[in-house]
């Protein structure tokens, strides 16, 4: 294996594809302005708000956020440990600009409850993929989009920048039982061009017209006036460019796009790109009135050449992620808005004859910031081959408990799906974690 994630063998097999995403093209319809800033508006209260970004495959908690620089090598990896701003605190080599930042941040350690299963269903439902399909467990956005709603009557509540992933389960889930008009607008990264409405015709639009017309043939069998409502949205917002400008990061000063890196469209593997951009579109989103931006970011699958693979992209991970961190406190945005870091699992204690690390469920990881929470503290601890929790246990139930604490959700209420039947958000046992409550 090379350090280029493409060659990675794909964990279900799959083979690519390219295919035209209807979900996607629907999602064009609440996607596209930033309403010139909705805090520049006078009288224009904050809102509280979330950026999550899924580390599709589950990032190497050892050579990132939890090294082992005393045990043997086998275990410890190749990198070296970097003093953080955090006394006492060591990262990875290769995170260094995170490691100067974690002053602002919290890390979590000792995260437990996962399973073995490459999706992003627990974190984003709180569930495992077969539960959270068979019951109808909703995305975390689509919760927080049935009970808060939008902050503006043209902006929608929660957008997800995922795109659509060759490995299926990496996906967004969706709205589950509480029903299509509680789904994410969704935007692809590579659909983001054609959303940009300053070089379209009013010809090139009455082409988008055609265009939908020409899939409704295509949705036979699927619910016509669920798909037409969100046709007309898509088309609504084309025609009156309402979004385009927060998604827009080249109206950034160039000081600001290059702190924050580049990356690239390209998917990697069978995984998310690791695109910075979008990194900086949430927070643009945000600002703009958006409660939740959802980012998949990257693949961190690494069976066979980790070391290679962490080599040629902590890199753009450490300056897109730290840069918005900087951002959102530089900004003042640090009380109001959340930014969530987090992958399925973690990997094996000990490195692989193909020079890898493999899957290991038993432990993970989450990095935080903003949101009013507490910053400057790692919560738990793993023992000395950070393979097993030593103190501190939180469950990945007070993660989301935590999320939802911050948009002032309490995660034991009821929600009621489109049967107007009641369930719990999360297990009572869900609970913030203390810690980071101010």
């Amino acid at each position: 294996m090379t350090g280029n994630a493409s060659s990675f063998p794909y964990c279900d097999g799959a083979s690519r594809r390219s295919f035209l995403r209807i979900g996607a093209l629907a999602g064009i319809g609440g996607s596209l302005d930033m309403r010139a800033l909705l805090q520049a508006k006078s009288g224009t209260k904050s809102h509280k708000s979330a950026i999550i970004i899924y580390l599709s495959g589950g990032l190497s908690h050892q050579d990132t956020f939890d090294p082992k620089p005393n045990a043997p090598v086998e275990i410890r990896g190749e990198f070296k440990p970097l003093s953080t701003s955090v006394p006492g605190v060591v990262f990875s080599e290769k995170v260094p600009l995170l490691a100067r930042n974690l002053d602002k941040m919290a890390l979590i350690r000792s995260l437990v409850g996962f399973r073995d299963e490459h999706s992003s269903f627990h974190n984003l439902t709180g569930y495992p993929m077969d539960q959270t399909r068979r019951e109808g467990k909703p995305h975390i956005g689509s919760v927080i989009s049935r009970l808060l709603g939008p902050v503006d009557p043209v902006i929608p509540p929660f957008i997800d920048l995922f795109p659509t992933m060759q490995h299926r389960p990496y996906n967004s889930p969706g709205p589950g039982a509480l029903g299509r008009s509680a789904q994410g607008v969704r935007v692809d990264g590579q659909d983001i061009e054609l959303m940009k409405l300053k070089n379209l015709t009013k010809l090139e639009l009455g082409d988008r017209n055609s265009l939908r017309q020409r899939l409704d043939l295509i949705s036979a069998g699927m619910d016509r006036a669920g798909m037409e409502s969100q046709y007309r949205r898509a088309l609504d917002v084309l025609n009156t460019s309402e979004m385009v400008a927060a998604l827009d990061v080249e109206r950034e000063p160039q000081g600001v796009r290059e702190r924050y890196g580049r990356g690239s469209p390209k998917h990697l593997g069978d995984g998310a790109p690791l695109w910075n951009d979008q990194l900086l579109m949430a927070r643009r989103l945000v600002e703009a009135g958006v409660r939740l931006v959802t980012v998949a970011y990257g693949f961190w699958d690494t069976h066979g050449n980790n070391f290679g693979h962490l080599k040629q992209h902590l890199p753009t991970l450490d300056q897109g992620i730290s840069a918005l961190v900087e951002d959102i406190h530089s900004r003042g945005m640090d009380k109001d808005c959340l930014i969530v870091v987090c992958g399925e699992f973690g990997r094996t204690p000990k490195i692989n004859k193909e020079g890898g690390r493999d899957h290991w469920a038993r432990v993970n990881f989450s990095l935080l910031s903003g949101g009013g929470l507490n910053k400057g503290i790692v919560l738990g601890a793993t023992d000395s081959s950070a393979g097993e929790v030593r103190d501190n246990p939180i469950h990945h139930h007070d993660l989301l408990a935590t999320i939802y604490h911050s948009l002032g959700i309490n995660a034991h209420d009821m929600i009621k799906d489109v049967g107007d039947r009641p369930s719990p958000i999360l297990p009572s046992t869900a609970k913030p974690i203390e810690k980071l409550l101010t």
